[in-house]
């Protein structure tokens, strides 16, 4: 039998063990402490709004399109057609994300784009605000409203963030 060869240094790798295992914890703890290293939130540029009723609510002309998709409701107002162009080419910004989104205007005179739906009010609602926009999930419930001077480059990464934590 070859002679037993003692551990070298047990107490040091042992503590070494330790640090290792307890590194993490203290590094997160030093970083909810003195808020070092946490990342920024993301913020919505749209408003969560909880008095607009979910979207089979609305008195349309035109029932909205049923699907598993969601909706971005567009109110024509003022610069509809600036807006509605805005709007199509977010949507066809969106690449493979697209078949998620359909689009819905509410008034205007301007021919549907691709992908668009057109309808109007039976009466106006007393939420409703002309040239809002608002983007509902995918069971007709509200979740961002956006007012008119919201960019269409916020309303994309609102809507690309909304598809990243909400996979199919």
């Amino acid at each position: 039998m070859p002679p037993h060869r003692p551990v070298r240094y047990p107490r040091t790798k042992l503590l070494l063990l330790f640090v290792i295992f307890a590194a993490p914890i203290v590094t997160a703890w030093g970083m909810v402490t003195w808020h070092v290293g946490i990342p920024q939130a993301h913020t919505a540029h749209g408003q969560v709004t909880l008095d607009v009723p979910s979207l089979h609510e609305w008195p349309l002309t035109l029932p909205a399109p049923a699907s598993e998709r969601w909706t971005l409701v567009f109110d024509c107002g003022a610069h509809c057609e600036q807006k509605q162009d805005e709007l199509w080419r977010l949507h066809r910004a969106l690449g493979r994300e697209a078949p998620r989104l359909q689009r819905l205007r509410i008034g205007g005179e301007a021919a549907a784009l691709p992908g668009e739906t057109v309808t109007s009010w039976k009466r106006s609602p007393a939420w409703g605000d002309a040239s809002s926009v608002w983007l509902f999930d995918p069971m007709g419930r509200p979740a961002l409203a956006f007012d008119d001077a919201t960019a269409a480059a916020d309303i994309l990464d609102d809507i690309r963030h909304l598809f990243k934590v909400n996979p199919l």
